[in-house]
C-alpha cells in the first residue's frame, strides 16, 4: 500500500522506514494522504473521503494507529476508530537468564511485533546476562549482552516509543555468578549474597552503573525476590541469628542508596516482604496476611512494588492480595504472564483466563503499569514468539475499557504476526492433554515430563495411566500439520510441537506398554518393542532435536543450546539402552529386568485422580532420574 504522510512527523520517520517491509507499505507522494496530528484525547484513526488520519497523545500510539489504519484500510471502506489507553505502561519481560538469551535480530523482531500492537515497554530480565567490566565470571559463557548490543536494543526500541530498561538481581536468584569459586567472597549461601559486607555493596554498585548506562531509561528492577535464604549462611556463622525483615530493610536501604544517587526510579518484587508478614513467614498467597503499621513504617517508599501473580484466575483474588499491598504505601505495579515456563508449549488456558481477571481489576484499582512476564525455568525449552498471542491480548486489554472481545483479539494477532490466533492456541495442547483440569489451570507439563522420563523406570506412568494420551498427540500432530502456513513468517515455531508430537504419540504410553509387556511374560511383544519401536521413536527424536536446533539457533544465542542437546543426547541414549536391556531379557542373558520390577507410583500432588491434572514437574533432572545428577558438599 503505498502511503504519503503529512503533519507532525517529528521523531516518527525512522520508525515507520522500520516497519515499511513488516506492513507492505511503500511511501509515495502519490500515495494515500495520511495526516498525522497530535491529539489529547487518546488514539484515533480513520479513513474519510478519501484521507486517512492518525491522531496521537504519544508516540508509541502512532504505531499501533499505523498498523489499524493498515488492518483496516484494506477494504477501502471508510472506518473511524477512537481508542483510550487504560493502561499508561504495558508490555513484556524477557527473560534472559535462564539459558535462552534473543540475538539481537530476535529482539528486534519482536520489538516491531510490540509497536504494531501499541506496546510501550519491555523489561530485560538479566541475572547475569550483561557485562560487568570488574568481573570476568559475571555472565562467563552464558551469552551475556555487551553495553553496545543493549544500547543497540534500547535505540531501536525508542524508534517506536517503547521503553526499555533492565531488570537485575541485587540480593538473591544470582546462583549463576556464585557459582564460581572465584567470587565466594560474595556469596551468603548458594544464590543469595552475603549482605552488609563491603564488597558485595560495592559489587552490586558496579551491577547498577554496568546495566543503566546503555538506557534511556531511569527505571531499573532491583529484583529482591524469594530470598528465603537470606541471612542464613555466611550471615549467620559472621554475625548470628537477626530477624530477616530487619536484614531485608537495611540492605533495601543501601541498594535504594545507589539508586538514589544516580537519579534511578528503581522497583522490586513484593514477595519477600509479604512472605515475612504471613504467619508461616514463607507464603506469598497465605490467608490472614497483612503488613502491619511498624512493618509499613519501616519499608521505603521510593521503590515501586510489583506485585506479581501468574496464578490466580478470579477476579476476588487479584481484589484481595492488591489490598494486602495497599499497606505498604509504595507506588504498585503489576506484573502477570503468558505461561512460557516450564513446556514445551504455551499454557493460554491459565494465561489468558488469569490475564483477563487481573487486568479488570487493576483498572478497576487504578493500577496502570503492567508487564507480561515470561519466565524461561529450567532451560527454556519454549519460545518468546509462541507467546505473541498472549502479548496481543495484554495490548488489546490497554486499549479497552474492559474486557477485550475475542473477536477484535483475533483479528489484530493475525494481522500484526500472519498467524492465526487458534494456530497459537493449539500450542496449549501440547499440555492440555487428557487428565488435565479445565484450561489447564493447575499447570499440568506433560509435554516436558513425557519427553524426559526415562522408558525402563516410568516415573510418570503411573500419572498418566488410563490417559489416552498417545490418541492426544496422534491428533495434535495431525492438526499442527493441517494448519501450517509455509510461507508465513512464524511459521517456522510451530515445527518443533508437531515434530514434538510425532515423538509423544510413541513415547507418552510406552512405558506401561513395556511394563505390561514384562509382567506378561510377554517376549515376543518385548522384542518388537526392542527391534522395532525404539529405534523408531529414536529417530523420531532426532528430528525434534534438528528441528529445535534449527530453531533456537533463529531466535537465541548460542549459550544455552547445550543444555538441551545434552538432554535430547540422553533420551536417545536412554531409549538405546532400553531396547539392549530388553533383548538382554528375551534372548537369555540376564534372568529379570531390574528396573521393571518395581512398582509404579504416583509422581505428583497434581494428579488426575484427585482431580488436581495430570502432573508437574519442575526439574528436568528429576523428570529424567530419581537418582543423583549432581550433590553439592558445600552449598553455603
Amino acid at each position: 500500500m503505498k502511503l504519503h504522510f503529512t503533519g507532525e512527523l517529528s521523531g516518527l520517520l525512522s520508525g515507520i522506514q522500520v516497519l515499511a517491509p513488516e506492513l507492505g507499505i511503500e511511501q509515495d507522494e502519490e500515495g494515500l494522504e495520511v495526516e498525522v496530528s497530535a491529539s489529547s484525547q487518546g488514539l484515533e484513526v480513520g479513513l474519510v473521503q478519501g484521507k486517512a488520519y492518525i491522531r496521537h497523545e504519544k508516540k508509541h500510539q502512532f504505531f499501533r494507529g499505523l498498523g489499524l489504519l493498515i488492518q483496516h484500510a484494506g477494504s477501502k471502506a471508510a472506518f473511524e476508530i477512537k481508542e483510550e489507553q487504560q493502561l499508561s505502561t504495558i508490555g513484556p519481560m524477557f527473560d534472559l537468564s535462564r539459558n535462552g538469551v534473543l540475538t539481537l535480530e530476535s529482539f528486534k523482531f519482536m520489538l516491531r511485533k510490540m509497536a504494531v500492537m501499541g506496546l510501550n515497554t519491555v523489561k530485560l530480565y538479566m541475572e547475569d546476562t550483561y557485562e560487568l567490566s570488574s568481573e570476568p565470571y559475571f555472565g562467563y559463557m552464558r551469552g551475556r549482552y555487551s553495553y553496545e548490543e543493549l544500547k543497540e536494543i534500547d535505540d531501536y526500541a525508542d524508534q517506536f516509543g517503547i521503553e526499555a530498561f533492565p531488570s537485575i538481581q541485587t540480593l538473591a536468584h544470582l546462583e549463576e555468578f556464585l557459582k564460581w569459586e572465584p567470587v565466594a567472597k560474595y556469596k551468603d549461601t548458594k544464590g543469595a549474597l552475603l549482605v552488609g559486607d563491603e564488597a558485595v555493596n560495592a559489587l552490586i554498585e558496579q551491577m547498577i552503573d554496568a546495566v543503566s548506562a546503555p538506557f534511556r531509561s531511569n527505571k531499573i528492577h532491583i529484583g529482591m525476590d524469594e530470598a528465603e535464604e537470606l541471612g542464613r549462611g555466611k550471615y549467620l556463622d559472621r554475625n548470628g541469628y537477626h530477624d530477616r525483615f530487619d536484614i531485608m530493610t537495611q540492605h533495601l536501604e543501601r541498594v535504594l542508596a545507589a539508586t538514589r544517587k544516580r537519579g534511578l526510579e528503581p522497583m522490586m518484587w513484593s514477595d519477600m516482604f509479604l512472605k515475612l508478614a504471613s504467619k508461616s513467614g514463607d507464603s506469598y498467597y497465605e490467608e490472614g496476611t497483612s503488613i502491619s503499621e511498624e512493618m509499613a513504617n519501616r519499608i521505603p517508599k521510593d521503590v515501586s512494588m510489583v506485585y506479581w501473580d501468574y496464578y490466580h484466575t478470579e477476579q476476588e483474588d487479584y481484589e484481595k492480595l492488591i489490598a494486602k499491598h495497599r499497606p505498604l504505601g509504595c507506588n504498585l505495579v503489576f506484573a502477570g504472564a503468558v505461561w512460557v515456563f516450564n513446556t514445551f508449549g504455551v499454557n493460554y488456558g491459565l494465561s489468558l483466563k488469569a490475564t483477563d481477571s487481573a487486568l479488570q481489576v487493576c483498572k478497576r484499582e487504578g493500577i496502570t503499569e503492567i508487564y507480561a512476564t515470561m519466565w524461561g525455568d529450567d532451560g527454556n525449552e519454549s519460545t518468546p514468539l509462541g507467546a505473541l498471542l498472549g502479548l496481543q491480548f495484554y495490548a488489546e486489554h490497554a486499549y479497552t475499557a474492559g474486557s477485550p472481545s475475542w473477536e477484535q483479539v483475533a483479528d489484530r494477532v493475525k494481522f500484526c504476526t500472519g498467524i492465526e490466533a487458534e494456530t497459537f492456541l493449539r500450542l496449549k495442547d501440547l499440555d492440555e492433554t487428557p487428565g488435565a483440569v479445565p484450561g489447564n489451570h493447575k499447570q499440568s507439563n506433560p509435554s516436558k515430563f513425557l519427553l524426559y522420563q526415562d522408558v525402563l523406570l516410568g516415573l510418570f506412568d503411573k500419572q498418566i495411566e488410563g490417559l489416552p494420551m498417545a490418541d492426544h498427540y496422534m491428533k495434535l500432530e495431525q492438526e499442527f500439520a493441517a494448519n501450517r502456513v509455509k510461507d508465513a513468517e512464524l511459521d517456522y515455531i510451530f515445527d518443533v510441537p508437531q515434530k514434538l508430537c510425532a515423538v509423544l504419540k510413541q513415547k507418552s504410553e510406552l512405558g506401561i506398554e513395556v511394563k505390561r509387556a514384562y509382567d506378561e511374560g510377554n517376549h515376543a511383544e518385548l522384542r518388537r518393542i526392542a527391534e522395532e519401536v525404539l529405534p523408531a521413536l529414536i529417530k523420531a527424536v532426532h528430528e525434534l532435536r534438528l528441528a529445535h536446533r534449527s530453531q533456537w539457533f533463529r531466535i537465541f544465542k548460542p549459550f544455552g543450546w547445550e543444555v538441551i542437546d545434552i538432554r535430547y543426547s540422553g533420551v536417545t541414549g536412554r531409549l538405546d539402552t532400553a531396547a539392549m536391556r530388553l533383548l538382554d531379557y528375551v534372548e537369555g542373558r540376564i534372568k529379570r529386568i531390574e528396573e521393571l520390577e518395581q512398582e509404579r507410583l504416583v509422581y505428583s500432588d497434581n494428579n488426575p485422580f484427585n482431580e488436581r491434572g495430570a502432573g508437574w514437574c519442575s526439574y528436568y533432572y528429576r523428570m529424567a532420574s530419581p537418582n543423583v545428577f549432581f550433590h553439592v558438599l558445600n552449598p553455603l
